[in-house]
């Protein structure tokens, strides 16, 4: 009996990308679309290529995510982002991975971030290996708000080919993203407490000048040319947003306990 893929995919107003990723991977057996409430044209298009689309609340990417994969009912599953097609030689990849035997629980897929266009290539960008294809059963997201990992229960392999990833179009995007990720991150400090040592200025400071440097110097992102500078600053901004949001949050954390 021939295994099945089911791709998972979630999404929110995702109509500039979605297409491309479905068109990418329209060769699976079932394609399952868990949308929390798009207001653009993002579910009539996904329509076109499954009728597998259903609407949840938001409750958060890890269990967002899980709750695509429980509506999953192939031998494995390839989870995706709205913004991730599959290049054509990770698809024959996996319909061999699927196919055999002997392959493993789980494996982590490289993936090629696109700036304004570009495929980034250094400053840790690539190969940025993610665990997104998994046996059905075996794997799930740890269910936090953002960084949300799968963990599989079983040994893991490494796919030689990628999925690309078109998270940054134009500038106004990646601030955006900055601005929600860098939120997102303080919450997930907050729920486990945020120590004395994450507010510090030295974290403010220093920390967005040394992750610059780390990835525009130390891991070549210099050899990405212009867009390599502009990614690798703005990621140093995220770290900075991230540090002083945490900060801001311990200033009126320590106002309300004390009132």
């Amino acid at each position: 009996m021939t295994a099945k893929l089911s791709v998972t995919i979630i999404t929110l107003n995702e109509e500039a990308n979605i297409r491309r990723t479905l068109e990418s991977v329209r060769w699976a057996d079932e394609i399952v679309v868990l949308d929390s409430g798009s207001t653009d044209r993002t579910v009539s298009i996904c329509r076109e290529f499954t009728d597998r689309v259903f609407h949840q609340d938001w409750l958060g990417f890890g269990k967002q995510k899980n709750a695509a994969i429980d509506r999953a009912t192939g031998d494995w599953v390839l989870s995706l982002d709205a913004d991730e097609p599959v290049e054509k030689g990770l698809a024959d990849e996996i319909k061999r991975i699927i196919a055999s035997p002997a392959s493993v629980d789980g494996y982590r897929i490289p993936r090629k971030t696109f700036f304004l266009g570009k495929w980034v290539k250094y400053g840790g960008w690539y190969p940025d290996y993610n665990l997104r294809l998994f046996r059905k059963g075996r794997g799930r997201f740890e269910e936090r708000a953002v960084h949300e990992a799968v963990k599989v229960n079983g040994s893991v392999g490494t796919t030689e080919h990628a999925i690309q990833h078109y998270a940054y179009p134009d500038l106004a995007s990646y601030l955006a993203s900055i601005n929600k990720y860098s939120s997102l991150a303080v919450d997930v400090m907050a729920e486990k407490g945020i120590p004395a040592r994450k507010t510090s200025w030295i974290n403010i400071v220093f920390r967005p000048v040394f992750t610059f440097l780390l990835k525009y110097i130390v891991r070549l992102g210099f050899l990405d040319g212009k867009h390599g500078l502009m990614i690798n600053l703005f990621h140093a901004y995220y770290v900075f947003a991230k540090y002083a949001k945490a900060w801001e949050y311990a200033g009126k954390d320590q106002g309300s306990s004390s009132k």
